[in-house]
């Protein structure tokens, strides 16, 4: 049963804390990447058959594959990936940033380039749930980015082949390689290339504690978008909630993995009382009731403070990954959030219409991390290159006072490299 915890009478730490994972998985990720990049494919190949108990001959899936797997798929549902993609796209291409250039003053010219990433790569994990939608939120952002190569990376199933609503997402989303391998090798694959998986420049997507640590330990050899932890969801509710419907969207992200964090914070103990009743009758009914159940006995929390204010402050503590606004006037409380990965606006806006359909990205930051980064965006798969250029004149105006900061500094080649050209002048 989920903990009912009253914000006055507890400590800091048995409020605010955090799930710790008990088990390091370093070393056994280290030696996975150190195979990999001495043995390339054929590290693939052994590990695949290894962890996913299937014996592949090729690793890239072939366009009969694809073509295969989108046939498979209902049309309706083929429908709503188009539905959701076109939702996705419209949002993040009002992210794009544009180059900027100043020339407002006489004989110097500075700008900045907005230039992409030549090749991405997107994990998409398998395993216990398979996430086209995943596909969809990685993607987009990079084709809109303008990234030349998109290459997914995906465990393969038991018969070899990929689920094929990650393939007929794929598809829809524009990627362009598609490979049969996951896990650590998946990413040290990406990071370091092999001979049929090509090295990408930045690495994005969740996955589990061995993918995390995977992206942990790569990341300088490529870039990464972040580390993910297990998945959380907030719930900032008043007295009018309906507890049924609290109750199904704290399910929402339990369901997830035993390792999930449910968490509701009110100012009523009596709607405190009736989701906790309400979780009891909503998990057996679940599919994934026993995943979902550990989660809320052992992740889940309901906080309950004295009123609105208090409530607000509490989740910008916690900076969860998904924060929910169920009250009446939500925008009224929007602009004292300050750490959230996404924001859930109303009664009427449960978390999954951002894991599906609405637009705004699903990959977020978790585990406090929401007070200093952002979630995936078109930024993520560009880069900036600034310049600089000063004429003869331009320089000589400044040019001393270069010289005398470098002094400052102790650094006199650098003073000699801006006073050379007056000297060169002058002679």
């Amino acid at each position: 049963m989920i903990k009912i915890m009253n914000y006055n009478e507890l400590s800091y730490d048995e409020i605010f804390a955090r799930f710790e994972p008990t088990s390091s998985v370093e070393d056994v990720v280290s030696d996975i990447i150190k195979n990999v990049r001495e043995n390339g494919d054929k590290a693939l190949f052994d590990y695949t058959a290894r962890f996913d108990k299937v014996q592949l001959s090729a690793l890239q899936v072939s366009r009969e594959e694809i073509n295969e797997a989108r046939a498979e798929v209902d049309p309706e549902f083929i429908g709503i990936l188009q539905h959701a993609a076109k939702n996705i796209r419209k949002f993040h291409e009002a992210q794009r940033r544009q180059s900027f250039i100043i020339n407002d003053t006489d004989g110097v010219v500075m700008g900045q380039k907005i230039i992409p990433v030549d090749r991405a790569g997107l994990y998409v994990p398998g395993g216990t749930a398979a996430y086209p939608s995943t596909v969809l939120m990685d993607a987009i952002p990079a084709k809109i980015a303008g990234v030349r190569e998109v290459v997914m990376v995906t465990p393969p199933s038991a018969d070899g082949k990929v689920n094929p609503a990650i393939l007929a997402a794929a598809s829809v989303a524009g990627v362009d390689r598609i490979f049969k391998v996951g896990g650590a090798q998946a990413i040290a694959a990406l990071a370091y290339g092999t001979e049929s998986v090509p090295k990408v420049d930045k690495i994005v997507g969740p996955g589990n504690a061995f993918v995390a640590e995977a992206k942990k330990q790569v990341f300088g050899a490529v870039s990464i978008d972040m580390i993910a932890g297990p998945s959380e969801i907030l719930v900032v509710a008043d007295g009018k909630s309906n507890p049924r419907w609290v109750a199904a969207d704290l399910l929402s992200q339990a369901e997830h993995d035993k390792n999930a964090s449910a968490v509701l914070v009110t100012d009523s103990m009596e709607l405190a009382k009736a989701v906790s009743d309400e979780l009891e009758k909503q998990i057996p009914l679940l599919d994934r009731a026993e995943i979902a159940r550990a989660s809320i006995d052992n992740n889940g929390k309901i906080i309950v403070a004295d009123n609105l204010d208090v409530v607000i402050d509490i989740a910008n503590e916690i900076a969860p990954e998904h924060l929910e606004l169920c009250v009446d006037d939500p925008f009224k409380w929007l602009s004292k959030i300050r750490h959230a990965g996404s924001i859930f606006m109303g009664r009427n806006c449960p978390e999954a219409l951002g894991d599906y359909l609405a637009g705004p990205n699903h990959t977020l930051p978790t585990s406090g991390t929401a007070k200093f980064s952002s979630p995936l965006s078109v930024d993520d798969f560009v880069k900036k290159t600034q310049y600089t250029y000063y004429t003869a004149d331009a320089l000589k105006r400044v040019a001393e006072d270069v010289a005398y900061f470098a002094k400052k500094e102790g650094l006199t080649a650098h003073a000699k490299s801006a006073v050379i050209r007056l000297e060169d002048d002058e002679a």
